[in-house]
């Protein structure tokens, strides 16, 4: 599991220009190969016998811990973009997507779990067990909703038709063909019918397995196009976003793909995605849908994210000060946000409140946006405005009752008010409701400290690196909380019990993955 995960995370960072947004699929099975090859090789002198395993390759809940396992790493790494405005639009507009097809969930009916990646390349991946990501620069060349739509339904379509179980099941019976082309080998070998024979039929065998994995492979591109255009029918979405989206993506891989044919490649053709996907959509009438402006300002703020440097904010200027002379009410909105958040990064925040100020008379009449008042509250926070920011959030929660990062800068500007008590009860609750949720604990944390708790604080942040998939640090922890002067009686009770759960579960995943390594 683990050389499985370090592989997916090489495979989904710096991806080539000509690579479709799911070729990280045949990194996958290529990775599971070795473990489908190894109980075959016992098949001493008879020929192994080909079945349908694809259903039985791997079961829905081991698809969602290895899922969980490369979340781990992801998370760790400095190129996920963890950013809670971003977050919480990714996740909401993917929920909306799900929610109009409930069948997709199928039968593992995951949790999906939607994320950004830093990376300018055009592309978005499917991980095991329903999490989703994509691409900083793929967000950036959508145009429309509509168009990000098409891209994550298309990976709700792996996740829907469990691509990865089926393709374990296919690389396992490539694997005995390959076997089987080897078994022949021998006996053609013993039968002095030379070495060219010999080569003929190793190499034959090869090339029945890659070819049944190119036809796999594109079938899977297939289906999902089916059921991601099945998904924007339902949602009212213009379907003919997909078509747009991907003849973009075509344009960005030109000089490479066009020139290949079809069978050399691990997934079809953008042309003839293109007119498959024209042919199933041409009897849909057309819908004008229209965006939510939370999209382009989730955009602009992107924009800054995919390169906070220096020179990364300057370059997302110059282009927010090219925006603003395309005059329409959107472009406009988006840029002074952009020109705020870039400011706010800038730690310029006077100039960060004028700009955001500006960019909310540009929105009008349209509703208000979490995405204003999240970023008021930060600037208000950073100036020292406590009371201010304690009252919009307070406001901005009951407005958005179901944000969590409302949520959370609610919990935060009690904290900032220290209003250390009223913060500590109010993230009790949320963790009761809320147990997954890391950003909790660290605020919990940060209230104890505030109180000068010295054990809770610790046991906290245990709680937090559990979270966060870092087992030793959270044993680290409960140890620090263990030896503070502060820790009652019923403390200590906790500390061990959590402690030895911890341990269990450090012990399972040590063999974990030394069983894959």
């Amino acid at each position: 599991m683990h050389q499985l995960s370090r592989l997916i995370k090489r495979t989904t960072r710096a991806v080539p220009p000509r690579a479709h947004w799911c070729s990280w699929m045949a990194g996958v099975a290529i990775a599971m190969l070795p473990l489908a090859v190894a109980p075959a090789l016992v098949a001493a002198q008879t020929l192994p016998t080909l079945g349908d395993t694809e259903r039985e390759s791997l079961s829905p809940l081991m698809e969602r811990k290895i899922g969980e396992q490369i979340m781990r790493d992801i998370r760790r790494d400095p190129d996920y973009l963890d950013d809670g405005p971003l977050l919480e639009y990714l996740n909401n507009f993917g929920a909306n997507l799900v929610s109009v097809r409930p069948d997709v969930r199928g039968e593992a009916s995951y949790d999906f779990f939607f994320f950004a990646v830093r990376d300018p390349v055009l592309n978005a991946f499917a991980l095991p067990g329903g999490f989703i990501a994509v691409h900083s620069g793929l967000l950036l060349a959508a145009q429309s909703e509509s168009e990000l739509a098409s891209v994550l339904a298309h990976e709700i379509g792996h996740v829907a038709q469990r691509h990865i179980a089926r393709m374990l099941g296919q690389q396992k019976q490539n694997s005995m063909i390959q076997l089987a082309s080897i078994v022949l080998a021998a006996v053609a070998g013993v039968a002095r019918a030379g070495g060219d024979a010999v080569l003929a039929t190793v190499m034959g065998g090869s090339g029945v397995a890659i070819q049944r994995q190119l036809n796999f492979s594109r079938d899977a591109e297939r289906e999902a196009d089916r059921v991601g255009l099945q998904i924007l029918i339902a949602g009212g979405y213009d379907t003919s976003g997909m078509v747009t989206f991907f003849g973009r993506l075509q344009s960005a891989s030109r000089n490479f793909s066009d020139t290949l044919p079809p069978y050399l490649l691990t997934h079809p053709l953008t042309t003839e995605r293109i007119a498959d996907i024209q042919d199933r959509i041409r009897d849909q009438r057309y819908r004008q849908r229209a965006d939510n402006p939370d999209f382009q300002l989730i955009r602009a703020r992107v924009r800054i994210l995919q390169n906070s440097s220096s020179q990364g904010v300057r370059d997302a200027q110059a282009y927010f000060e090219t925006q603003l002379r395309q005059n329409t009410k959107l472009q406009i909105m988006a840029a002074k946000y952009g020109l705020a958040y870039a400011a706010y990064q800038q730690q310029s925040y006077d100039k960060a409140e004028k700009l955001l100020q500006e960019a909310r008379t540009a929105a009008q009449p349209v509703q208000p946006s979490i995405l204003f008042a999240n970023l008021d509250i930060d600037i208000k926070i950073a100036k020292r405005q406590t009371e201010q920011a304690l009252k919009l959030a307070d406001l901005t929660r009951e407005q958005f009752p179901l944000s969590r990062v409302a949520a959370r800068q609610y919990a935060n500007a009690l904290i900032e008010n220290r209003r250390y008590d009223q913060a500590v009860a109010y993230l009790r609750d949320q963790a009761q409701l809320y147990r997954q949720e890391r950003e909790i604990q660290d605020l919990l944390a940060k209230a104890y400290a505030s109180q000068g708790k010295q054990a809770l604080q610790h046991m906290a942040l245990a709680e937090a690196y559990v979270l966060g998939g870092s087992l030793p640090a959270a044993l680290e922890q409960l140890g620090i909380a263990r030896k503070a002067t502060d820790a009652t009686f019923y403390d200590q009770a906790m500390i061990d019990a959590r402690e030895r759960d911890l341990k269990e579960r450090w012990k399972e995943e040590l063999a974990d993955r030394k069983a894959s390594s």
